[in-house]
Protein backbone atom coordinates (compact mmCIF):
# COMPACT_ATOMS: atom_id res chain seq x y z
CA UNK A 1 0.00 0.00 0.00
CA UNK A 2 2.59 2.46 0.88
CA UNK A 3 5.10 1.17 -2.07
CA UNK A 4 4.63 3.63 -4.55
CA UNK A 5 5.28 6.70 -1.90
CA UNK A 6 8.27 5.42 -0.61
CA UNK A 7 9.92 4.40 -3.54
CA UNK A 8 9.56 8.31 -4.50
CA UNK A 9 11.68 8.88 -1.18
CA UNK A 10 14.27 6.40 -1.24
CA UNK A 11 14.95 6.03 -5.36
CA UNK A 12 16.95 8.51 -5.21
CA UNK A 13 19.43 7.48 -2.03
CA UNK A 14 19.27 3.74 -3.65
CA UNK A 15 20.28 5.06 -6.83
CA UNK A 16 23.48 6.73 -5.55
CA UNK A 17 24.16 3.62 -3.95
CA UNK A 18 23.93 1.57 -6.82
CA UNK A 19 26.24 3.89 -8.91
CA UNK A 20 28.81 2.98 -6.25
CA UNK A 21 28.31 -0.18 -6.23
CA UNK A 22 28.66 -0.22 -9.70
CA UNK A 23 32.05 1.35 -9.61
CA UNK A 24 33.16 -1.63 -7.50
CA UNK A 25 32.04 -3.96 -10.39
CA UNK A 26 29.37 -5.30 -8.39
CA UNK A 27 25.97 -7.27 -9.86
CA UNK A 28 22.82 -6.65 -9.21
CA UNK A 29 22.73 -11.27 -7.77
CA UNK A 30 26.08 -10.49 -5.77
CA UNK A 31 24.50 -7.49 -3.83
CA UNK A 32 21.26 -9.60 -3.60
CA UNK A 33 23.80 -12.55 -2.16
CA UNK A 34 25.32 -9.82 0.63
CA UNK A 35 21.95 -8.53 1.37
CA UNK A 36 21.00 -11.84 1.71
CA UNK A 37 23.88 -12.46 4.39
CA UNK A 38 23.18 -9.62 6.73
CA UNK A 39 19.43 -10.91 6.10
CA UNK A 40 20.75 -14.16 7.82
CA UNK A 41 23.14 -12.48 10.55
CA UNK A 42 20.06 -10.36 11.90
CA UNK A 43 18.18 -13.69 11.72
CA UNK A 44 20.68 -15.25 14.26
CA UNK A 45 21.31 -11.42 16.32
CA UNK A 46 17.30 -11.20 16.79
CA UNK A 47 17.22 -14.58 18.03
CA UNK A 48 20.30 -14.07 20.73
CA UNK A 49 17.81 -11.29 22.01
CA UNK A 50 20.16 -8.03 20.31
CA UNK A 51 17.21 -6.57 18.77
CA UNK A 52 18.80 -3.52 17.79
CA UNK A 53 21.90 -5.23 15.81
CA UNK A 54 19.44 -7.16 14.38
CA UNK A 55 17.75 -4.00 13.29
CA UNK A 56 20.35 -1.95 11.96
CA UNK A 57 21.46 -5.58 9.98
CA UNK A 58 18.04 -6.23 8.53
CA UNK A 59 17.92 -2.57 7.33
CA UNK A 60 21.16 -3.12 5.40
CA UNK A 61 19.25 -6.19 3.87
CA UNK A 62 16.72 -4.33 3.24
CA UNK A 63 18.85 -1.62 1.62
CA UNK A 64 20.23 -4.16 -0.61
CA UNK A 65 17.63 -5.03 -1.80
CA UNK A 66 16.74 -1.49 -3.12
CA UNK A 67 20.11 -1.54 -4.63
CA UNK A 68 20.32 -4.99 -6.42
CA UNK A 69 16.62 -3.39 -8.27
CA UNK A 70 17.97 -0.59 -9.46
CA UNK A 71 21.42 -2.24 -10.76
CA UNK A 72 19.07 -4.45 -12.52
CA UNK A 73 17.34 -1.54 -14.08
CA UNK A 74 20.25 -0.44 -15.66
CA UNK A 75 21.89 -3.48 -16.68
CA UNK A 76 19.03 -5.20 -17.81
CA UNK A 77 16.61 -7.72 -15.34
CA UNK A 78 16.81 -11.21 -15.72
CA UNK A 79 14.78 -13.98 -14.37
CA UNK A 80 17.24 -15.24 -12.30
CA UNK A 81 17.83 -12.19 -10.14
CA UNK A 82 13.94 -12.19 -9.74
CA UNK A 83 13.54 -15.23 -8.48
CA UNK A 84 16.35 -14.90 -5.97
CA UNK A 85 14.59 -11.28 -4.84
CA UNK A 86 11.64 -12.63 -3.91
CA UNK A 87 13.08 -16.12 -2.75
CA UNK A 88 15.56 -14.46 -0.01
CA UNK A 89 13.04 -12.15 0.38
CA UNK A 90 10.88 -14.11 2.21
CA UNK A 91 13.39 -16.43 3.85
CA UNK A 92 14.68 -13.38 5.46
CA UNK A 93 11.03 -12.05 6.69
CA UNK A 94 9.71 -15.45 7.82
CA UNK A 95 13.34 -15.89 9.46
CA UNK A 96 12.78 -13.15 11.41
CA UNK A 97 9.74 -14.04 12.86
CA UNK A 98 11.12 -16.80 13.83
CA UNK A 99 13.91 -15.80 15.43
CA UNK A 100 11.54 -13.83 18.07
CA UNK A 101 10.04 -17.09 18.78
CA UNK A 102 13.56 -18.41 19.75
CA UNK A 103 14.45 -15.77 21.31
CA UNK A 104 10.78 -15.44 23.42
CA UNK A 105 9.23 -18.92 23.33
CA UNK A 106 6.37 -17.13 25.01
CA UNK A 107 5.42 -15.59 22.26
CA UNK A 108 6.00 -18.68 19.26
CA UNK A 109 2.50 -18.70 18.88
CA UNK A 110 2.47 -14.97 17.80
CA UNK A 111 5.00 -16.11 15.47
CA UNK A 112 3.81 -19.10 14.26
CA UNK A 113 0.60 -16.93 12.85
CA UNK A 114 2.84 -14.31 11.23
CA UNK A 115 4.87 -16.91 9.43
CA UNK A 116 1.59 -18.54 8.78
CA UNK A 117 0.19 -14.96 7.25
CA UNK A 118 3.29 -14.84 5.00
CA UNK A 119 2.64 -17.50 3.30
CA UNK A 120 -1.15 -16.41 2.22
CA UNK A 121 0.35 -13.07 1.14
CA UNK A 122 3.53 -14.79 -0.63
CA UNK A 123 1.29 -17.48 -2.18
CA UNK A 124 -1.76 -15.09 -3.56
CA UNK A 125 0.53 -13.18 -5.73
CA UNK A 126 2.87 -15.58 -6.90
CA UNK A 127 0.35 -17.95 -7.86
CA UNK A 128 -1.21 -15.84 -9.80
CA UNK A 129 1.91 -14.49 -11.56
CA UNK A 130 2.50 -17.48 -12.80
CA UNK A 131 -0.89 -17.81 -14.73
CA UNK A 132 -0.05 -13.56 -15.44
CA UNK A 133 2.90 -14.83 -17.24
CA UNK A 134 1.02 -17.83 -19.02
CA UNK A 135 -1.62 -15.01 -20.27
CA UNK A 136 1.03 -12.40 -20.87
CA UNK A 137 -0.31 -9.88 -18.61
CA UNK A 138 2.97 -8.44 -18.24
CA UNK A 139 2.74 -5.15 -19.26
CA UNK A 140 0.12 -4.73 -16.45
CA UNK A 141 2.92 -5.26 -13.56
CA UNK A 142 4.03 -2.90 -11.65
CA UNK A 143 6.91 -0.90 -12.46
CA UNK A 144 10.90 -2.26 -11.11
CA UNK A 145 8.98 -5.66 -10.93
CA UNK A 146 10.22 -8.66 -12.40
CA UNK A 147 6.79 -10.39 -12.41
CA UNK A 148 2.88 -9.34 -12.36
CA UNK A 149 2.46 -8.34 -8.80
CA UNK A 150 -0.80 -7.74 -6.85
CA UNK A 151 -0.88 -5.10 -4.69
CA UNK A 152 -2.29 -5.08 -1.19
CA UNK A 153 -2.58 -3.51 2.11
CA UNK A 154 0.99 -5.30 3.46
CA UNK A 155 3.56 -5.27 1.06
CA UNK A 156 7.48 -4.52 1.45
CA UNK A 157 7.17 -0.82 3.00
CA UNK A 158 4.62 -2.17 5.82
CA UNK A 159 6.84 -5.15 6.61
CA UNK A 160 9.73 -3.00 6.91
CA UNK A 161 7.43 -1.16 9.48
CA UNK A 162 6.65 -3.62 11.61
CA UNK A 163 9.94 -5.21 11.92
CA UNK A 164 11.50 -1.43 12.96
CA UNK A 165 8.58 -1.91 15.44
CA UNK A 166 9.15 -4.89 16.94
CA UNK A 167 13.00 -4.76 16.86
CA UNK A 168 12.33 -1.48 19.09
CA UNK A 169 9.72 -2.40 21.71
CA UNK A 170 9.96 -6.60 21.23
CA UNK A 171 8.31 -6.71 24.48
CA UNK A 172 5.05 -5.53 22.01
CA UNK A 173 6.13 -8.58 19.25
CA UNK A 174 3.01 -10.46 20.33
CA UNK A 175 0.25 -7.88 19.48
CA UNK A 176 1.92 -6.47 16.49
CA UNK A 177 2.67 -9.80 15.37
CA UNK A 178 -1.53 -10.45 15.77
CA UNK A 179 -2.35 -7.09 14.14
CA UNK A 180 -0.11 -7.44 11.15
CA UNK A 181 -1.42 -11.03 10.43
CA UNK A 182 -5.08 -10.42 10.46
CA UNK A 183 -3.63 -7.04 8.12
CA UNK A 184 -2.01 -9.73 5.78
CA UNK A 185 -5.23 -11.97 5.82
CA UNK A 186 -7.02 -9.07 4.51
CA UNK A 187 -4.31 -8.32 1.61
CA UNK A 188 -4.30 -12.23 0.83
CA UNK A 189 -8.26 -12.04 0.65
CA UNK A 190 -8.19 -9.26 -1.89
CA UNK A 191 -5.49 -10.77 -3.73
CA UNK A 192 -7.81 -13.68 -4.28
CA UNK A 193 -10.62 -12.40 -5.20
CA UNK A 194 -8.61 -9.80 -7.73
CA UNK A 195 -7.00 -13.16 -8.98
CA UNK A 196 -10.91 -14.80 -9.35
CA UNK A 197 -12.01 -11.80 -11.16
CA UNK A 198 -9.35 -11.74 -13.27
CA UNK A 199 -8.57 -15.60 -14.35
CA UNK A 200 -12.61 -15.86 -14.75
CA UNK A 201 -12.22 -14.01 -17.78
CA UNK A 202 -11.33 -15.46 -21.32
Amino acid sequence: MLDRAARRVVDPALQSLSVRAAALGLTADQVTVIGFGFGLAAIAAIAADAHLLGLALLLVNRLADGVDGCLARKAGPTDLGAYLDIVLDFIIYSGAAFAFALARPEDALAAAFLIFSFMGTGSSFLAFAIFAAKRNLAAERLVGKGFYYLGGITEGTETILLFVFICLLPDHFAAAAYVFGALCWLTTIGRIGAAVQRLRQR
